[in-house]
């Protein structure tokens, strides 16, 4: 048993070593099971040990009756505009599921926030790809103003936040995040078809305006097979972002 585990290791070091290099880019179709059977001389369930090993390190999406495809990319997600916008700019075609959109009042957020108004503007969105599987699950709180009053009821510009703050003057700057993970919890892994318990990437951002003030808290959840956290560092000053596994 212990000879058939570091087959198994070993070839998908190997396969690991040739998704980081680039030899198979991302949406690369693998060789099939036989295929690579073949070519490392060993058992299909050698192969398929290789290959779980691969999904949990979220370099492959194993899909049944179709084949395993890369996708590990390494380009970071400037997140800056949405997670839509980045994630095209990655090539990735997401669609946005919107589960929530109304006005709410939230004493405690307001206080954690150091602001004085305690109406929000609450937005929770799934971002979807196309064969349907939820990868992210985003919660965004903007502090509420007249101009936004009839947002929640005529809906967001274009489909989009960014835009929609930004007609009535709104725009952030700067801002902090910060990054964890943690189980989903039942009602989650509900709405992300997922187990309850999963661990997931959990980010928090505040994003502040030119003046200071905040503009947007947004709590995401994010497939860790798909997403990773990416931090800079050197003589330069330091950047943190958020790689796109697709």
């Amino acid at each position: 048993m212990p000879k058939q585990v570091l087959k198994h290791q070993r070839i998908a070091r190997v396969l690991a070593r040739e998704i980081h290099s680039g030899a198979l880019e991302p949406g690369t179709r693998l060789p099939g099971e036989h295929a690579l059977t073949r070519r490392f001389a060993v058992s299909r369930a050698t192969v398929r040990q290789a290959l779980d090993e691969l999904s949990k390190q979220g370099l492959i999406s194993t899909h049944a009756g179709v084949g395993s495809f890369v996708t590990f990319d390494g380009g970071l997600l400037d997140n800056r505009l949405g997670w839509t916008r980045a994630l095209a700019d990655q090539g990735a075609q997401i669609t946005t599921e919107v589960l929530r959109l109304e006005a709410v009042r939230d004493a405690r957020l307001a206080g954690e926030l150091g602001i004085e108004g305690v109406e929000f503007m609450a937005l929770d969105r799934l971002r979807v790809l196309p064969e349907g599987t939820p990868v992210a699950l985003e919660r965004s709180r903007v502090p509420m103003v007249p101009a936004l009053a009839d947002t929640p009821v005529g809906g967001l510009l274009d489909g989009s936040l960014t835009k929609t703050l930004a007609a009535v003057g709104i725009r952030a700057t700067h801002g902090d995040e910060w990054a964890s993970v943690r189980q989903l919890a039942a009602d989650e892994a509900t709405l992300l078809r997922r187990q309850v318990g999963e661990v997931w990437l959990n980010t928090r951002r505040v994003s502040r305006g030119a003046d200071g003030r905040i503009v947007e808290q947004v709590t995401s959840l994010l497939d860790p097979a798909r997403f990773q956290l990416h931090l800079g560092f050197g003589e330069s000053p330091d950047e943190t972002a958020l790689g796109g596994g697709e």
